[in-house]
């Protein structure tokens, strides 16, 4: 039996507790909040679990052998390069740390102890977006031309970070992914509507070789929530709506025909085509919960972190890039060496 130990009871931290109070090899040894009125919650919601406003104690716990991070960005790197430190296994809420510079400090540190390190990427776990990696992965799309992002709600604004790290972190997550292939370059540009906030609104476009080019569009003051993909391809388009209760993956035969045939100096002729849309089966169970699954099994050395420490360097390196591109008013900045 892992036994775990949950930093954080705010937003998220429920969430863990109750997927791993329901996991038959794992269970909650202890958690850590400052307010006490959570720890009263946690406490009345597990009985049997030990609570504390000491984030050491969590750590420091002797029946404690993974540690999760659920708390603000601004805090993930100490406690969790503590909770390494001290030989636990952990898991980090993303984005996985606030700088490129931690996040490669704390994968050195769990490689040199031997230690699993994930990051919360929970929408990989979904059945949606593992069918939309096994389509853009058999070919079945075809040459992947765009993947567009609208992932826009009312709120939650917070404190200690803009829009862009707090939704476009899924969208980043997504691609690396999905598509398997790092931009040469980004461009970002976005505002704060609200006095004394972060940006609120902001729009992200990736360059990625032969041609491929992402656009994210995340956004706290939309009057409607929405979460839809569009993955075009030369032969075959996806939508990916996670709002969607059933039918989350929908794939499109349409495209265009180009006739090369033409001399160069004609015009193109551009036909189009129009043929079925189907919906294969995705599994709908639920993301944290296969994640949590997933921890136990690489803590065990049964499986190989999908969201490793790697992972969420990678999604930092573009969200450092982009929010030097928002600071400068949408300047284009060109990408370095990608992150292994």
């Amino acid at each position: 039996m892992i036994g775990i130990g949950v930093i954080g009871y705010g937003y998220w931290g429920p969430n863990f507790v109750r997927n791993i109070s329901e996991l038959a090899d794992a269970r909650v040894v202890i958690v850590a909040d400052l307010k006490g009125e959570r720890l009263a919650l946690a406490k009345r919601r597990n009985p049997v679990i030990e609570t504390t406003r000491d984030p050491l104690d969590v750590i420091n716990h002797p029946q404690v052998d993974a540690v999760i991070v659920a708390t603000p960005v601004a805090t993930h790197f100490d406690l969790a390069l503590q909770a390494v430190r001290a030989g636990k296994h952990t898991l980090v809420e993303k984005p996985v740390c606030a700088t490129r510079s931690q996040a490669e400090r704390l994968i050195e540190a769990a490689d040199s102890r031997n230690v699993t390190l994930m990051v919360d990427h929970t929408f990989l776990y979904t059945g949606a977006v593992r069918k939309v990696k096994e389509l853009v992965g058999s070919g079945q799309i075809g040459d992947v031309y765009y993947y567009d992002a609208v992932r826009i709600n009312l709120g939650l604004f917070q404190s200690d970070t803009n829009v862009l790290w707090d939704l476009a972190v899924h969208d980043l997550s997504i691609i690396d992914f999905v598509l398997g292939v790092q931009p040469t370059a980004l461009s970002c540009s976005g505002v704060s509507h609200v006095p004394g906030q972060r940006e609120d609104v902001a729009f992200l476009t990736l360059h990625f070789p032969a041609n491929l080019i992402a656009h994210l569009h995340v956004n706290w003051l939309s009057p409607v929530k929405l979460r839809r993909t569009l993955i075009g391809g030369s032969r075959r388009m996806i939508v990916y709506d996670d709002l969607e209760p059933h039918e989350k993956v929908r794939v499109h035969d349409k495209g265009v025909i180009v006739d090369d045939q033409e001399k160069r100096y004609q015009l193109r002729l551009v036909g189009y085509r129009t043929g079925d849309v189907w919906s294969p089966q995705v599994d709908l169970s639920e993301a944290l919960r296969t994640e949590l699954i997933h921890f136990t099994h690489c803590i065990e050395g049964r499986e190989q972190p999908i969201t490793d420490g790697r992972s969420g360097l990678r999604v930092v390196r573009l969200l450092e890039a982009a929010s030097q591109s928002l600071a400068n008013k949408g300047i284009p900045i060109e990408l370095g060496a990608a992150a292994v």
